[in-house]
């Protein structure tokens, strides 16, 4: 029986191909796509670190089409990454902020540009490899939760999905453990079985972010201050630092106790550095909040709340904000909460949304 055409992001690595493989057996008309997104071209990076659209990944995505028996297609998202990708990551650390660029990728490139991509291709549904599992909810509209592997589990980085996406979205290996993924793969012949995980931020496969960003934008030094205003020394550019940075200061031979990024203005170009006690903070704000359901709550709701992709999930009160800002209440302090970090919103193994981590209350309208 064929329950629909499903075009499936294959990215060459195991939990994507063990997507393709699982959607296959279970009857749908599975075709593969891999997406060139970003091309490494400096002599410096050894071609082992080059794992972001290499020619390996492509090749490996093929022959693991190959084995499963299905189609395989190569399409040309560049520009469209460039754009919304590359600059937004530029952009936000100019800024003085600290972006997450799998969150503009899942939101613009996967379920926006793909999924556009999959439907004039007549797809009923686009599918990847994150770990998170889509239920059907008692209204009839699509519920997301956590993976089943908790520690694989990615609906952080999926909270800006609403019901016309989830509704396209499968995500099979969301109900299976990695261990058991990996094992599916060498017990089907798949040849990236083994293949280890990517740990870096694909499009930096040397890891130097710092490097990546200076390359772009031309950094302006500046003052390391205290919280009171003392100066302390100087900085590179406000680009080489985020909230909660303790090495790399430049204040070497300094007697003082351990001191952390606390604040990163980008009009006065200044680095506010302080002690741990001046990183926790019980409040913070954000910007651009949306809600898996499409229903904006109109009071403040109790939820869990994580504000960075491994933190564990803290006990929160949100308070709506205008149209799509949120002032974010913890019931305990929250060390180094960091603008361009995304805070997300659970109930129990469900996402309900998120948004953008912000330095200062949105503007449309006063927190209560």
């Amino acid at each position: 029986m064929n329950k629909g055409k499903v075009i499936v992001a294959m990215s060459g690595g195991v939990d994507s191909s063990a997507a393709a493989l699982l959607l296959h057996r279970q009857g749908y008309d599975v075709v593969g796509v891999t997406m060139r997104l970003w091309s490494v071209e400096r002599d410096d990076v050894p071609e082992s670190r080059k794992r972001c659209c290499s020619v390996e990944d492509v090749e490996d995505a093929r022959r693991v089409c190959r084995v499963i028996g299905i189609p395989h297609y190569f399409v040309n998202f560049e520009r469209e990454f460039q754009r919304h990708v590359i600059d937004y990551f530029v952009r936000e650390y100019d800024r003085g902020r600290t972006p997450h660029p799998c969150l503009a990728c899942n939101d613009k490139i996967k379920f926006d540009f793909l999924l556009r991509r999959a439907m004039f291709l007549d797809a009923d549904y686009i599918a990847t490899g994150h770990y998170g599992r889509i239920r059907t909810g008692a209204d009839g509209g699509r519920v997301l939760l956590t993976g089943l592997d908790a520690a694989k589990d990615q609906s952080y980085a999926l909270f800006t999905l609403g019901q016309a996406e989830l509704k396209r979205l499968l995500l099979p290996v969301g109900e299976y453990r990695k261990g058991d993924i990996r094992a599916l793969a060498a017990d089907a012949g798949l040849p990236v079985a083994d293949k280890p995980d990517s740990q870096e931020i694909c499009f930096i496969p040397d890891d130097d972010y710092r490097k990546f960003v200076a390359d772009r934008v031309k950094p302006r030094p500046g003052n390391l201050i205290s919280n009171s205003g003392e100066v302390l020394g100087r900085h590179p550019g406000i680009q080489f630092f985020t909230i909660g940075q303790r090495r790399g200061l430049g204040l070497q031979g300094n007697s003082r106790a351990p001191l952390y990024v606390t604040r990163i203005d980008a009009d006065s170009n200044e680095v506010t550095l302080g002690g741990r006690e001046e990183l926790m903070s019980g409040t913070l704000w954000a910007s651009r909040v949306s809600w898996l359901s499409d229903v904006s709550p109109v009071s403040p709701i109790r939820v869990s709340a994580k504000i960075r992709y491994k933190a564990q999930p803290s006990a929160a009160t949100v308070v709506p904000i205008g149209e799509d800002g949120a002032e974010v209440r913890f019931d305990e302090p929250q060390r180094a909460v960091t603008p361009g970090q995304a805070v997300v919103f659970y109930e129990g193994e469900r996402i309900l949304g998120g948004g953008y981590i912000e330095t200062e209350a949105p503007v449309a309208a006063a927190v209560g």
